[in-house]
């Protein structure tokens, strides 16, 4: 349980009263549904017919929604109490301060496309506000260095197959095989498979072994480096969860310390055992019910008294843990 006046994720000191408010679940959601309503508003505007009816109003709501940002920005600032700049200590809370306080920077009021470039971020913060985005967006970043590998394993692969798309292609069918720039080309739009059949059957008018060719780019740059990318994706958001997982668990333990408490990770690992165990006792408990409800079923004879025996104790052990 987190000790009031610590911040379990940056293991300094905050007001109680002030850090229960902004740290609570309905203080979130009511950001939450501020930036929906603000995403809403910048939409309507888009509407001359409703801009030249409502734009007064509109221009109102935006300012509402301005100082409901200030304000949640300011009860966040104060809750660090006499240390403040804490609160710039985590990224997301910059990210934050910046894009609500860019409206009072000189001339963004004056310039109406700059303004609304401002209201268009404030709608971005809806990142910082939902902690499983902020996941996806952090592994989104840890992917990119794998990306820009694939990327020019890919540009690779484009070039060897254009260059023999070019050979094979380059006198009968010019426009899309004429040169490397254009063979490169049409083989990514092949690569998307956006029409690509239309390219496939142009290729059999060459030489009837042309499904060779393509055949073997689609199966391999398009099914290969998809799924390629779609691993490395999924391999960098489980490990950017893993981070910000044990990063929670070092600034608990950290702010723990510094608040005298302490500390028993030996506890800690305990817990969450026994937690995993019950959870384990129960998904027996509920294979041993189906398995027993199913052969009642069927017709066939009762359960014998030692799996009625196993699932009273699979039931109790669930309950106990």
């Amino acid at each position: 349980m987190e000790r009031e006046g610590i911040d379990p994720g940056d293991g300094v000191h905050r007001i109680p009263a002030i850090a229960r408010i902004v740290d609570s679940g309905k203080f979130q959601a009511f950001i939450f549904v501020v930036i929906v309503l603000n995403a809403i508003v910048l939409g309507l505007e888009t509407y001359n017919g409703i801009t030249d009816r409502y734009g007064d109003t509109l221009y109102l709501l935006n300012e509402i929604f301005l100082g409901v940002f200030i304000v949640e920005v300011s009860l966040r600032i104060a809750s660090y109490g006499k240390e403040p700049w804490n609160y710039f200590r985590n990224g997301w809370n910059v990210f934050d301060f910046v894009v609500v306080f860019a409206v009072f920077i000189p001339g963004v009021r004056q310039n109406a496309s700059l303004l609304r470039l401002v209201r268009l971020l404030r709608v971005v913060r809806v990142v910082s506000v939902l902690p499983d985005l902020r996941v996806l967006i952090s592994g989104m970043g840890r992917a990119l260095p794998p990306i820009a590998s694939m990327a020019a394993m890919a540009v690779l692969l484009l070039f060897i197959y254009g260059m023999v798309g070019w050979k094979i292609f380059g006198e009968e069918l010019p426009e899309r095989w004429g040169d490397i720039g254009s063979a490169m080309l049409t083989l990514f739009t092949v690569l998307t498979l956006e029409g690509w059949n239309e390219i496939l059957f142009a290729g059999q008018e060459v030489t009837r072994w042309s499904w060779v060719f393509f055949v073997s780019f689609v199966l391999i740059a398009s099914f290969l480096l998809i799924n390629i990318l779609i691993a490395i994706i999924i391999n960098a958001v489980e490990e950017a969860r893993d981070a910000e997982r044990t990063h929670e668990a070092e600034e608990r333990l950290q702010a723990a310390q510094e608040s005298g408490i302490a500390a028993d990770p030996l506890q800690n690992a305990l817990d969450r055992l026994a937690e995993l165990k019950s959870s384990i006792g129960e998904v027996e408990t509920e294979i041993t019910a189906f398995r027993i409800r199913s052969e009642e079923q069927d017709g066939s004879a009762p359960p014998p008294a030692r799996e009625r025996r196993k699932l009273r104790a699979s039931g109790r052990r669930g309950r106990g843990m």
